[in-house]
């Protein structure tokens, strides 16, 4: 059996999808499920049992012989949150526990890292493992998953094959619980539906303009290819990029949405806000070479086409949004 964490949320929820379409129902399925809107995610998906996030450890205990893999996607993403305990204990601490589990109990384990580790780039965008101790991410999110970077590659003892993701800016169906962290597209459609119009942070740097501000866009059905391709490959264990290695404007990605919403684009700027003004990431652009050098060869979505296929998809259908 195949288990997932995070299940209920963006990423998890779509994995499921991902491993039901590939003929996996024998899964187990991790979170805290508490919220309606969450749980939603999980609507007509295949599983054999759920589980709180704070009883699968002892869960493992029994059960570990009849696990063949787990992709740990469960976190606390809010880059806007500053107790640094809550990241400790859920991010850190709890990966480290099911890091140990796993190389035990000798079970492949893909976990969610974050490009937020990288903070402003001043080390470029290359997974390379030399320089994962001197990154200075810009908050306490990002600061969480590149200390759990670092101990996994102090260890020595490791599960038989890991991968820890370093996920950039993932857009797509099934973050409709977000809030905040939702993606821009998710944002920029709600905002053009709302008032037929759509407003971008301002540039508050000189060397970039207006709605230039830059990351690196992957669409989630990109995220689970390559999650599934190193769930079949169970080899080269390490730190990899995920995003597509292109980075697009966000006027680019507010153009593109009202262009599949069938509509001119009206945009305008405003002032960033203050409480994240100051590490607000104005580039990004992962180095995919390391993914591809292991045998990856699925072309990335455009942010043309991924746009095209969330918004008419997912978001214009019915009178809703459409869960993956």
């Amino acid at each position: 059996m195949i288990i997932v964490t995070g299940a209920a949320g963006f990423i998890g929820s779509a994995m499921v999808r991902q491993l039901n379409d590939a003929g996996h129902l024998n899964l187990v399925v991790v979170d805290e499920f508490s919220r309606a809107d969450k749980n939603r995610n999980l609507l007509n998906k295949a599983y054999i049992q759920k589980l709180d996030r704070a009883d699968l450890f002892a869960w493992l205990e029994r059960m570990h012989a009849s696990v063949d893999f787990i992709f740990h996607l469960g976190a606390r993403t809010d880059t806007t949150e500053q107790d640094t305990e809550i990241f400790d204990r859920l991010n850190l601490h709890y990966t480290q526990k099911l890091w140990e589990q796993c190389t035990q109990y000798n079970i492949p384990l893909v976990y969610a890292s974050s490009a937020a580790t990288y903070g402003l780039g001043e080390l470029g965008y290359e997974d390379t493992h030399d320089i994962v101790t001197q990154l200075k991410p810009l908050n306490p999110y990002g600061r969480s998953k590149n200390d759990f970077d670092i101990w996994a590659l102090q260890q020595e003892k490791t599960p038989p094959f890991w991968a820890g993701l370093k996920f950039f800016n993932v857009y797509g169906p099934n973050e409709y619980h977000k809030g905040r962290m939702a993606s821009v597209i998710w944002h920029t459609y709600r905002q053009i539906k709302e008032s037929g119009k759509m407003k971008l942070f301002r540039s508050h740097r000189p060397d970039f303009q207006d709605g230039q501000q830059s990351r690196d866009f992957i669409y989630v059905k990109d995220v689970l290819k390559v999650m599934y391709f190193l769930y079949k490959h169970q080899k080269d264990s390490g730190l990899y990029n995920l995003g597509t290695g292109q980075a697009r404007s966000f006027l680019d990605l507010a153009s593109n949405t009202f262009h599949a919403m069938g509509l001119e684009p009206t945009i305008s700027f405003v002032d960033t806000p203050e409480d994240i003004r100051d590490t607000y990431q104005y580039f990004t652009e992962a180095n995919m070479a390391k993914l591809q050098s292991i045998g990856y060869a699925e072309p990335f979505y455009s942010l043309e086409a991924g746009i095209e296929d969330y918004v008419k998809g997912y978001l214009l259908e019915g009178l809703g949004p459409k869960i993956f």
